[in-house]
């Protein structure tokens, strides 16, 4: 991890410093998590031509997939 700085309002501040080690972990998680949805966020057809282009790169065709969904 990478530490950087954020402005908030005060009352966020102090409370994130009055706080247990352990909750300042746990926010920080879920900040983190947050931050990383948001900078990351692709669209649902963007998400599946990456996975149909992954598909095809490790040799899983259309017919391939078809006969295995036939089988399901």
């Amino acid at each position: 991890m990478e530490t950087i700085t954020l402005q908030v309002d005060p009352e966020i501040a102090k409370a994130y410093r009055e706080a247990e080690p352990e909750k300042q972990q746990k926010i920080s998680i879920i900040v983190n998590n947050w931050l990383k949805s948001i900078i990351q966020e692709k669209s649902l057809e963007k998400i599946i031509e990456e996975m149909q282009e992954q598909a095809k790169a490790n040799g899983l065709t259309q017919e391939i997939l078809d006969k295995i969904l036939e089988n399901e």
